[in-house]
């Protein structure tokens, strides 16, 4: 019965009462409270917590979550702008840019990922508080005797480390990439070799808390199949960045509990290991092989993950015999904990040392003579296809001897100040949606450019379009202009093409590659004769009539401009 009511009406009907939000808060508090209930009395955590933390509260976690909002808030014009923030200039682009690459570890491109960071951060940066404690664990040690034992002081232990991680991920990231999720990974490894079936439980749990956060915000969906263009899922994923987090956090545990001598079971962080591994889809490595091709090594990823996993076991155990039966007197080559240690440093090192070419990297800024831009002070906007990719394409070279670059086309936007080129928006994006939004800015400044995509479809051969772009109160300018297209149908003999013109498009007829005519695509439901052919608009339709033979040769492109 609800199926044969219209959509807007049944949203309309539920959405007249928030039953569905109430419902949810019920239920997860009254599933809590009957998990609280048959938890067996001595599991007191409040007395836990003050035992760890000043006044039983995880004060660097909020202290560092705070930070990273301001970041958002403040540098990124967030505030004012809380879904479109300033994201381009805060990116690591270079290491003559330091700007970006200070600021890249602790800023988001929106909210969706600065909320998914913080979330990461509330629930694994206490695992790391809550090992560090706010109080002196060595036997003898006392509260405020000095520095390193003063609460307040030990207070500010993950607020100091996380500035530390986003910076080490900012300057050692694999290309310009923004976002804080090197410092939860970092988190995350940290508490997997301290507190490996802790960790793993966070992990699964913050699957629900994600799935309770998206169903309070949106608790009815209705979704209708439409055509949308998307890159792959895993092409969208910071993996180096991610990995040295992981490998930073990693690292730190285990000196931290070679310290203190205290080694968890080592099937535990190998299960720990492997669930984060595949959670977290770190075995998601790819390349690029150009605008929009992407190249996934997904058996190479799943086995590097049962490595790791391994590693993780051998490095945060307590034992340290060789795993490899020796043969004859000697003990060379054995795998230990040593051993294993050493190598998932030097992974650390092999994976940070990959970014610094990109860290070295200069953009020229040359585009073909004939390319129109828009200039807001050092930044350059403007469209291209099949043009080199500074950016990627030097640093392909370099890393790799690759001498075929990689190309760009759709919204570029390059600042040879900042060492600035990007893709900011694909051909094909633009294309799918008709038109785009691209901001540009610095500290305390930011201004908006937008691309406009108009053209016809034609039968059978692609398209025929121009790209326009315009700053904010300015005249729009014309930045491409594609090749003329014919129609696949032929009628009496006689071809169409689809051209664009300064004023807008035209029909050419030709018949055996000489033109017959040419004249302006005629406006809706009207019609015009060329190269004896008449040309009918209906609507978004353009069809070609000879006689009783009529075909339709062409469709236009409506766009759907974003504006701000």
């Amino acid at each position: 019965m609800l199926q044969s009511l219209p959509t807007s009406v049944f949203r309309r009907i539920l959405g007249l009462f928030p039953w569905q939000q109430a419902y949810l808060v019920l239920t997860v508090v009254g599933s809590l409270a009957v998990a609280r209930y048959l938890t067996p009395g001595e599991w007191r955590w409040g007395d836990r917590f003050r035992r760890r933390w000043v006044l039983g509260v995880p004060w660097g976690t909020l202290l560092t979550v705070l930070g990273v909002l301001l970041v958002y808030w403040v540098i990124q014009g967030g505030w004012a702008h809380p879904r479109n923030p300033m994201v381009i200039p805060f990116r690591s682009w270079s290491y003559f840019y330091p700007l970006g690459t200070l600021v890249a570890g602790f800023a988001h491109n929106g909210v969706g990922h600065i909320t998914g960071n913080l979330t990461g951060t509330l629930l694994f940066a206490p695992i790391v508080e809550y090992y560090v404690g706010h109080y002196p664990h060595e036997r003898g040690s006392e509260s405020f005797a000095t520095p390193l034992t003063n609460p307040f002081v030990r207070v500010l232990a993950v607020p100091a480390g996380s500035i530390l991680a986003g910076v080490f991920t900012g300057i050692f990231s694999l290309g310009p990439v923004i976002g804080f999720s090197g410092v939860v990974y970092a988190y995350v490894g940290f508490g997997m070799v301290t507190r490996p079936l802790l960790t793993v439980f966070v992990l699964v749990g913050e699957r629900a808390v994600d799935l309770v956060y998206s169903a309070l915000r949106n608790p009815l969906v209705t979704r209708q199949p439409r055509p949308s263009f998307n890159s792959p899922w895993w092409a969208d994923i910071a993996i180096q960045g991610h990995a040295i987090g992981i490998l930073l956090g990693v690292c730190v545990g285990i000196a931290l509990l070679a310290h203190r001598e205290d080694y968890p079971n080592p099937l535990y962080l190998w299960f720990a290991a492997l669930v984060l591994g595949i959670r977290q889809s770190l075995w998601a490595i790819f390349t690029p092989l150009g605008s929009n091709t992407y190249v996934l090594f997904r058996a190479i990823g799943v086995g590097t993950v049962f490595v790791f996993a391994a590693l993780i076991a051998i490095g945060a155990s307590a034992s340290n015999r060789s795993l490899v039966p020796q043969i004859g007197d000697t003990g060379s080559g054995r795998l230990t904990r040593g051993t294993a240690v050493r190598v998932l440093v030097a992974a650390l090192v092999v994976l940070s040392a990959a970014a610094v070419p990109f860290g070295l990297t200069a953009i020229s800024g040359d585009l073909p003579a004939d390319t129109a831009t828009v200039e807001v002070r050092d930044y350059t906007v403007t469209y291209v296809e099949g043009v080199p990719n500074q950016y990627v394409s030097l640093v392909n070279e370099y890393l790799f001897a690759e001498s075929q670059e990689i190309q760009s086309s759709g919204v570029v936007v390059f600042s040879e100040e900042r060492r600035v080129w990007i893709e900011a928006v694909s051909k094909g994006q633009l294309a799918h949606s008709g038109g785009a939004t691209v901001r540009v800015g610095g500290l305390g400044w930011r201004e908006a450019v937008y691309a406009n995509r108009v053209g016809w479809s034609v039968a059978g051969n692609g398209s025929a379009y121009k790209v326009r772009l315009r700053e904010k109160g300015e005249q729009a300018e014309l930045a491409y202009v594609s090749d003329p297209v014919r129609a696949a149908p032929t009628i009496a003999g006689r071809n169409v093409s689809i051209a664009p013109v300064s004023a807008g498009f035209e029909v050419v007829v030709t018949e055996n590659g000489s033109v017959l005519g040419r004249a302006p695509i005629p406006d809706k439901s009207n019609e015009t004769s060329v190269g004896g052919l008449t040309l009918e608009r209906e609507g978004q339709d353009l069809f070609a009539v000879h006689n009783r033979t009529r075909v339709q040769v062409a469709q236009k492109s409506v766009p759907r401009a974003r504006r701000n």
